[in-house]
Parts: structure tokens; C-alpha cells; sequence
């Protein structure tokens, strides 16, 4: 009998190789939602969840950690979602919140170990009111944290496995003492972690190249590795509550099960070799025959234990954790990469999505239809089939995925025409909305010069006619466009492209030699371009261009703006760059609150360059001819910022779309400053 209670596998979903290198960061005490957001999330709904922990006592009651700082709750068993709390500091919306674990001895005591993907950071967070505040643990800052467990016999010790190796807490997760070997060449990298159901001082670590295991509280260790391929990532290592001697093993090669205590360990057969990144192993907590198996391809259940294996959901639904609700074993949740929540009601014969109030989706371009329009469009990245583009006709109120004929796509820029058609950048190619699907729109030609003789009179005459030629259409990524009338331009992976008849064709390419643009404003027949340091003009639609000199102190350029009158402004990493000279002299704005801009652009009906910046929350509305500025804290990063009906909009990082929550309103109560003097 496959006697398994649960088994995690704490990876992110594009990892196609089982050992990877990942990471996580120190972090300052959490943050009530109160103060973590002064404008509020609107969708669209969906993303990455992570991790679920059920109230032992409520267990309608669940939490549910994401990729992006934030812990969620359900009050209604998965039905409906609401924003807990984001962990760490101010602007961390990096942080893994793979393991919750709540209490058994006191369910309003929650701990959060967390992970960061980039770099070897993370922290342990601890809340004693079930989540309304939350304490940073100074021991374990710093750390990332893989894996996290309570001893069952004595609920005052806690586990974990970080990168740097196992630690243990004795006083309920206050103060921690690293146990394993601190110089260790094997036990670090820890991503799983087990403790006997009996005996506390029996601990099992599962790392990046095999497992170990300590019977003395970590004074000793060695290796229990039998059986298992030599090179097996080990995710997770869990224990039968009733004989301990039983522990199963999940490493990158399948799941292994052992019967004395993790000494020799054999291969449990059943789920394809293609689905073998199993994530989580639940057992049906009444019948023990059935068992769910969420893997990196799709859930699967078996009903015999572990004979013959169905899966139960499509190839494409990574499951990272399994929910079933022991009062009604046919209510089954699942935790998943880019579909969010998906919510069973028939013991998963079938599923649908239930991810109302839970909103964690990568916006990438976000776009205001014109006056008349309560639409908002949100462009999306990796999320493939669920991604593309989600639309909201109400203000953001409610929202449909808009996305047929992208074939799971990434979209990178938004735009609308004079005429209201909208257009999308993806990563490959251009794509224009018809009504009811999106088409391509990435058709290129090039005009060339033809000449012939004809007869005339009798004599022959010379002709040159001009002709366009087909070429490569627009494949690659598309970074930016902008409408300028009747002028279409974009830049992307192959320069920067025109269409002078509204997306009948576009011509261009490479613009000096250059081909990956990632930046883009235009007026007219001016246009500017460039990536990170390097920057480009053109005062005749793109047909020719100069290559302008960068301000000295400038290194990473990212936003441009063109203003009616012929200005030239520059976000970049440095600060806020203007030239009024088509870029022969700049001088900094050295007098803004904010730098490291993540966004800037020049909004035409409000007349104003508006500023994001990818440390602050402020948002800057600057005047450019009174050189003077308003701000917003906006509570949220952002990189873009739109106006519908005077109130704004805009899209963050991780989090979905934000909206102001005043009534609509253009005055600004924050005081003016002077820039630029």
C-alpha cells in the first residue's frame, strides 16, 4: 500500500532539467495588506500558486503561498480568494512562499519558509494571530528556505533546508542552530526534509545529490542513498505516520519507497517516464487505496494503490500542491503554475478554475481603450495556453481571456489604432485583434526600384517603376508599438518596422546595424529607438536615422518619450535624462524623488510624462514645459501607468492590474516641485 500523506516538490515550472540552481533573501517584517497596497488589485484573475495549508480546526479555512511575496486565504474552501499579506519588505515581490505550515498546536501560529529564483536569498516568517502580522526570524535571514517540518511528537521543534544545509528550532521556530556539518561538501542544498513521526532526533534531508540522514539530532550523519540513481535531485522525503520505517523518496529520476528507514530504497512503477517530476503525492485521507500524484504533466489518481495510474487532467496543468477536504474527499484543489487554482467537485473527474479574488498574473503590457470605452487590456507572460490577452469591459471589475489565435504566445506591448483595432507584440511576430480572433499581422515588404525599355514613337524609352517585394515576415519578438495617426511602428528582435497603411504591410529592419530594440516613441514622422545604451532618431518615419550620443552618466536605458514639441526624455537606471536639442546636449533631472526607472512614456491626454520607477511606488506625473511634477504612492511597484477617466491604472510585475480605489479624480493632493533648474 502506498501509505503516503504528502510528498512536495518545490520547483518552478520552466525548469527542464531536475538540478538547477535556485535561490533566495533576507527580508524585514511582513506587511498588513493595509499598508502593503493603497490602490487595489483588479485582475485578471489566475497566475502561480504555490502551496496550500489548512486550519486543522476550520478547515474551510486555507492559506496559499505564491511566487510573488503574497499569501492568500480562502474562508470558503477554494471558492473564492482575498489578499492575507505580502512577507518581506516594501518592494520584495520576489519571494517563493513554497512551505505554510500551520501550527497543530496552535492553529493561529503560522511559519512561511521562502525562496528567491535569482540569487541565494529568502528568510523564515512567523505570524501568531493567523496571519494579520508577521515577525521576520533573525536566525534565518538570509536563508533560502527549500523545506520546512514539525516534529509530531513534539510540536515545539521545527526543521528546515536551506541551501546552506539543515537547520533545527527547539522553542516553536524563535531561535535556530544549523545541525548539519557547517563546511559539509554534501549536505547543503537541502530541499526536503522529513521527522519521525516517534522520535525528533530522526531526521531525513533530501538534497540536490541525494539524501541523508541523522538518528542523534544532527550530530551524525550519513548517507542513504541504496537503490536510488546516483545523480537523483531529492525533493522530497516524507515518512508513514504509522510504520516510520516506510519512507518514500521523490528524486528527478521517480519516486522511490523504502521499507527500513531509508537504507535501501526501490522504484515505485506506475505514472509514465514522461510525468516523473512529481511535485506532491496525496492519499485520500479515507480511502487509503486512492492516491493523487500532481506532476510537471498533469494530475494523476490511482485507485488500486499505485498499480495503474489515470490522469486525470490535461498534459499541460503543472500541479505544485494537492488539497482534499476530509469531510468531502471529492473536494479536491490543486495548486497550479499559470492556471492558478483549479477546483474539483467529483474527485477529480473534472476540474475548473476557481481563482475569484486571487490575481498573481506577470502583466507585461497593459493598455486603456479610448474615451467612450470602459476596456482594459493586460498582455501577459508564461502562461501559455492561460495567458495571452485578458480584457475587461467594466473598469476591471470582471474579466475574459481574449486569446484565440495566439497559440499560447507571450504578449510584450499592447496598442490601439485611430480606428479602435488593437494590436499585440508578442515573442513572435505581430498579431491584430478581428472581433473574434487574433490574426498576423506581421507581413513585410520592400520596395525596389525596376527598370525596362519600351517602345515609344519608335525609340526605346527607359522606365523605373517601383515595386514591392516580399520578405521574411516579422518572427521574432516585438518589444514596442506605437500609433502615430496613420503611421504604425514597431521595434523588436529585427529592428524597427513601419506601416504606412495601417497594417496592410510593414517595411523596415535593422537600424544602423542594430537589431534588438527594445525601445520606442513616436510623433508624426519622428521616431526614436534603442536598447540599454544606445539610442537612435529618425525625422522621417524611419526611413533614415541618426545615432544620438547618450547622456555620460547614463548606462541602462529603459523608457523614451517624445513630446509634440521636439523633447527627448530618457528613463533609465541613472534617473531622468532631457534633451530639448533632438539629443545634442541633456541635462539630468537630478531633483526627482526617484531613480532607477522602470517605465516612462508621454501620455498625450494628459499631457504629461508619467514615470515608474523599479524601487519605488511613487508614480511621477511630470509637466514638460512648466518642468514640474506630481506624484502618487501607489503602495504597489509598478511599470505602467494609464488613465481611465481620470483615475489611473496600472500594471505591475506580479500582481496583476491595479487601480486607484478614489473616486475618479485629476487633482493631485501632493505639492508640485520644480525639475531641472
Amino acid at each position: 500500500m502506498l501509505a503516503l500523506k504528502r510528498l512536495r516538490l518545490p520547483l518552478l515550472s520552466l525548469a527542464i532539467v531536475c538540478a538547477a540552481s535556485r535561490s533566495a533573501g533576507a527580508q524585514n517584517p511582513g506587511r498588513s495588506p493595509a499598508r502593503a497596497a493603497s490602490w487595489r488589485s483588479v485582475g485578471p484573475d489566475g497566475g502561480d500558486a504555490r502551496s496550500f495549508a489548512a486550519d486543522p480546526v476550520h478547515p474551510n479555512h486555507i492559506y496559499m503561498g505564491t511566487t510573488s511575496s503574497w499569501i492568500y486565504q480562502t474562508e470558503d474552501g477554494g471558492l473564492s480568494w482575498t489578499r492575507l499579506a505580502r512577507l518581506g519588505s516594501s518592494n520584495d515581490d520576489d519571494l517563493v512562499l513554497d512551505n505554510i505550515i500551520v501550527d497543530e498546536a496552535d492553529p493561529h501560529t503560522l511559519v512561511v519558509g521562502a525562496w528567491v529564483l535569482d540569487r541565494p536569498d529568502g528568510g523564515l516568517f512567523i505570524s501568531h494571530d493567523s496571519g494579520a502580522t508577521w515577525t521576520s526570524i533573525q536566525d534565518m535571514r538570509g536563508q533560502s528556505i527549500r523545506a520546512l517540518a514539525q516534529a509530531p511528537s513534539d510540536r515545539r521543534i521545527w526543521v528546515a533546508g536551506t541551501l546552506r544545509g539543515v537547520y533545527r528550532s527547539e522553542d516553536g521556530g524563535v531561535h535556530w542552530t544549523q545541525i548539519s556539518p557547517p563546511q559539509s561538501v554534501e549536505i547543503h542544498e537541502v530541499e526536503s526534509v522529513a521527522i519521525d513521526p516517534n522520535h525528533a532526533d530522526t531526521i531525513y534531508a533530501g538534497t540536490w545529490h541525494l539524501p541523508w540522514k541523522t538518528t542523534d539530532g544532527g550530530s551524525a550523519w550519513h548517507s542513504i542513498k541504496e537503490g536510488l540513481i546516483v545523480d537523483s535531485d531529492v525533493f522530497s522525503i516524507i515518512i508513514d505516520p504509522v510504520q516510520p520505517n516506510v519512507v518514500y523518496t521523490s528524486a528527478c529520476s521517480g519516486i522511490y519507497r523504502s521499507d527500513n528507514g531509508g537504507e535501501l530504497y526501490r522504484k515505485v512503477q506506475g505514472i509514465p517516464t514522461t510525468a516523473r517530476r512529481t511535485r506532491v503525492l496525496l492519499q485520500d485521507p479515507v480511502n487509503r487505496r486512492i492516491v493523487y500524484a500532481g506532476t510537471t504533466e498533469g494530475l494523476y489518481r490511482t485507485q488500486d494503490d499505485g498499480v495503474t495510474w489515470s490522469r486525470m487532467t490535461g498534459a499541460d496543468v503543472i500541479v505544485n500542491d494537492i488539497r482534499i477536504d476530509p469531510r468531502n474527499t471529492r473536494h479536491v484543489l490543486l495548486a497550479t503554475d499559470r492556471s492558478g487554482v483549479l477546483r474539483s467537485e467529483d474527485g477529480a473527474v473534472t476540474f475548473q478554475s476557481s481563482n475569484r479574488g486571487f490575481s498573481q498574473r506577470q502583466v507585461a503590457a497593459l493598455l486603456v481603450a479610448r474615451k467612450g470605452s470602459q476596456a482594459i487590456y493586460a498582455g501577459v507572460l508564461n502562461d501559455k495556453g492561460y495567458g495571452g490577452v485578458f480584457v475587461s469591459s467594466d473598469g476591471g471589475d470582471t474579466w475574459r481571456q481574449q486569446s484565440a489565435g495566439l497559440g499560447g504566445r507571450d504578449v510584450y506591448t499592447l496598442a490601439e489604432t485611430e480606428s479602435g483595432k488593437v494590436l499585440a507584440g508578442t515573442n513572435q511576430g505581430i498579431f491584430q485583434w478581428d472581433g473574434s480572433t487574433w490574426k498576423p499581422d506581421s507581413k513585410v515588404e520592400r520596395e525596389v526600384a525596376k527598370t525596362a525599355y519600351v517602345l515609344r514613337r519608335g525609340k526605346k524609352t527607359k522606365v523605373t517603376t517601383r515595386q514591392r517585394v516580399p520578405e521574411e515576415p516579422i518572427a521574432g519578438r516585438v518589444n514596442k508599438i506605437v500609433v502615430s495617426g496613420d503611421r504604425w511602428y514597431a521595434a523588436g528582435a529585427g529592428g524597427v518596422f513601419t506601416s504606412p497603411n495601417r497594417g496592410a504591410y510593414w517595411k523596415g529592419g535593422p537600424v544602423l546595424g542594430r537589431r534588438d530594440l527594445r525601445l520606442l516613441a513616436a510623433q508624426g514622422d519622428t521616431v526614436l529607438t534603442g536598447d540599454k545604451s544606445w539610442l537612435a532618431l529618425s525625422r522621417d518615419g524611419g526611413a533614415s536615422w541618426q545615432a544620438l550620443a547618450r547622456p555620460e552618466a547614463l548606462h541602462w536605458l529603459n523608457g523614451v518619450a517624445l513630446t509634440p514639441d521636439g523633447q527627448i526624455w530618457l528613463g533609465a537606471r541613472e534617473g531622468v535624462f532631457l534633451s530639448a536639442d533632438q539629443g545634442q546636449s541633456w541635462r539630468s533631472m537630478a531633483t526627482l524623488p526617484v531613480s532607477d526607472i522602470d517605465a516612462l512614456r508621454y501620455d498625450s491626454e494628459l499631457k504629461r510624462i508619467v514615470i515608474t520607477s523599479a524601487t519605488s511606488s511613487l508614480v511621477l506625473a511630470i509637466d514638460p514645459a512648466a518642468k514640474t511634477w506630481k506624484w502618487w504612492d501607489a503602495g504597489w511597484t509598478l511599470h505602467s501607468v494609464h488613465f481611465l477617466d481620470g483615475r489611473m491604472v496600472a500594471a505591475t510585475r506580479y500582481n496583476g492590474v491595479v487601480m486607484e480605489p478614489s473616486e475618479p479624480s485629476n487633482a493631485v493632493t501632493a505639492s508640485a516641485a520644480t525639475v531641472g533648474r
